[in-house]
Order: structure tokens, then sequence, then C-alpha cells
């Protein structure tokens, strides 16, 4: 039986701000972000697109993975090779990077897809520390020390310093509209419906006849191909980078978690606040070392344990407030 003779065919209403309203507050944000130094709107907008990309496989599909730096320092290293090595123009390069987590998603969910629950989680790390530990001892990739973008790759997005941070800028903010965009339209269709399904009973959505599995591993390959896309872009903004630098489950994962968390976890607008949220607290107390750890931990956990839905879930249970609509009606 298909999912589309067992999930109730609902129609959209006329109007259309399901659709419009996610792409106009990501450009909002992104204008907003603009305002400020560049390097840090493209950090906001890729940590933004980042936790939109882990929301949906964590809050809607109710995949909780640990192991999203494996992709991001896939994509870094594809990139590199690619644009480093085989001489590819920068933004096919780029694209490339996303190719990277697809394949990598492809494979290895053929044998973490058979775990449950913690083991999950604790499988997709240790994919990412496989990933890691390959490419720190591939002399092609720089080995454990690293390696650089030649100049030749960095000036394909402008012969100055400005020109290229409005070029990361840009793609950022394009990468970000298309996720949000997307996750918009997977949520309103009847996949969508499905997953939430899934998520919420994975048993009694099977019982329905939709095949869960295929589901769930669609989506994880879908974000692990928008995940080294993103790492491909983070190369590019470093121009240096190392393994342990790319595949850092703190800055790719940990601080992805916590945006989510923050904000709200199975709700699209949780990540804009919790963006904000953690580049306020990195500003205020990033020059404190350690206690800025200690300082996001705490937070994280004052949030789990008075407001489990986030700063955004509060909001909406007092207000009743929807910025983005995915739920579909009948007529």
């Amino acid at each position: 039986m298909s999912i589309a003779t067992n999930i109730p065919h609902a129609r959209n209403s006329a109007d259309w701000s399901g659709f419009v309203g996610p792409t106009l507050a990501t450009l909002i944000f992104g204008a907003v972000v603009s305002f400020i130094d560049l390097r840090l709107a493209a950090d906001m907008l890729i940590y933004l697109t980042l936790a939109q990309l882990w929301n949906l496989l964590s809050g809607y599909a109710g995949l909780v993975s640990v192991g999203q730096q494996a992709f991001v320092g896939l994509g870094v290293y594809a990139f590199y090779y690619v644009s480093a090595g085989l001489g590819v123009p920068t933004l096919v390069a780029v694209a490339c990077g996303g190719v990277a987590g697809l394949l990598a998603a492809s494979i290895g969910s053929v044998f973490i897809f058979r775990l449950k629950g913690a083991y999950f989680a604790i499988g997709t790390w240790v994919v990412a520390e496989i990933c890691r530990l390959t490419v720190s001892i591939t002399p092609q990739l720089g080995g454990g020390s690293g390696a650089s973008l030649p100049v030749s790759v960095v000036k394909a997005l402008g012969a100055t310093r400005d020109m290229r941070d409005i070029s990361f800028v840009a793609i950022a903010l394009t990468l970000a509209v298309v996720t949000v965009l997307s996750i918009v339209l997977l949520l309103r269709s009847r996949y969508g419906i499905a997953l939430i399904a899934i998520r919420d009973s994975e048993r009694a959505a099977e019982a329905l006849g939709i095949d869960s599995l295929k589901i769930k591993r669609s989506v994880y390959i879908g974000v692990a191909f928008a995940t080294g896309l993103i790492g491909a872009l983070i190369f590019l903004m470093k121009l240096r980078m190392t393994p342990d630098a790319a595949f850092s489950v703190l800055d790719w994962t940990a601080y992805v978690l916590f945006i989510v968390v923050i904000g709200g976890s199975g709700r699209l607008e949780g990540p804009f606040i919790g963006t904000i949220v953690f580049f306020m607290l990195r500003a205020f107390f990033a020059g404190f070392g350690p206690i800025y750890l200690v300082i996001l931990g705490a937070v994280a956990v004052l949030v789990m344990l008075f407001a489990p839905e986030g700063i955004w879930g509060q909001i909406t249970k007092r207000t009743g407030w929807e910025l983005f609509p995915i739920r579909r009606r009948r007529p």
C-alpha cells in the first residue's frame, strides 16, 4: 500500500502564507544580520541552516543524530579535493560537497538504520569518527595536519575580501532560504504528514501501510546532502581546515543541538530564535574561556527543565502564534 492511499487527502487553504512566510522570514533574517559584520552574518546563516536540518531530523523525523559533523567534514574535504586537486570551478565544487554527504549517508544508513533510539545516536557518532580518522590518514587530503585552499579557488568568488564576504553571505542566505522553504514544502505534503505520524507512533504509522524506513532514510540522506553543501561553504570561509575542526562534534552538532533545544524542537520558528540567542550568548561570554561552555550547558538544562518546548513553544502556548503554518486544513 502506498502512502498516497493511506494518508487522508487534505487540501491546502487558499492562502500562500505557509510558503511565502518562511521565505520572507528567512530573507528578513538575512537582511537584519547583513547590517553586522559580514563574516558573522554568514556564520549566523550557516548555523540557522544546520539547526533547521537537525530540527527536521530530530523534531519531525524522530532521528536523534549526534554525528552530523560527519557530513560537514566530508563536504569540507570533498570540496577541497575537487577544487584544489582536480581544478573544478568553485561553485561546482560546493555542489560536490553535497554529493559527498549524500553518498556517505546512502551507504552509512544501510547499517545505522538497523539501530534504534540511543543506539542510533551512538551509531551516527561512530560513523563520524570513522570518517574523521579516515581523512586524517589520507595524504591526498592533507593528513592530520589539514589542508589549505589555493588562492585561485578563493579569488573565484571575488578579487577583494569584501567581495568574497558578500559572496559568502549571498551563498549562505540562498542555502538558508532554499532549506527552510524545502522543509515547509515537505511538511505540508503527504510525505510530511507521514513523517510526523512516524515520529508520533512508528508502529501505528506502519499499520496504515506507511513505509517508515524508506521515508526516514530519505530524509536522512536529504539532510546529509544539504549539510555537505554547508561544509563546503565553511571551508571557503575558513580557508584552512584540519580533520579535528572539520569533524568537530562541538561546533557542528553540539552547538546546533543547543540552538534547536533553546528555540524549540519540532517547530520551524525555533531555530530562528535559538540562533539569535546562541550568538548573543557567544558575544557576551565567549571571552570567558571554558566558562562560556558551562553557561551554554546551564542555559540548555534550565530550558529543558522549565520550558521543554523551547522559547518559541512557550510563546505559542501563551499566544497561539504560528509564523510558519504547516497544518493542512480541509476547505
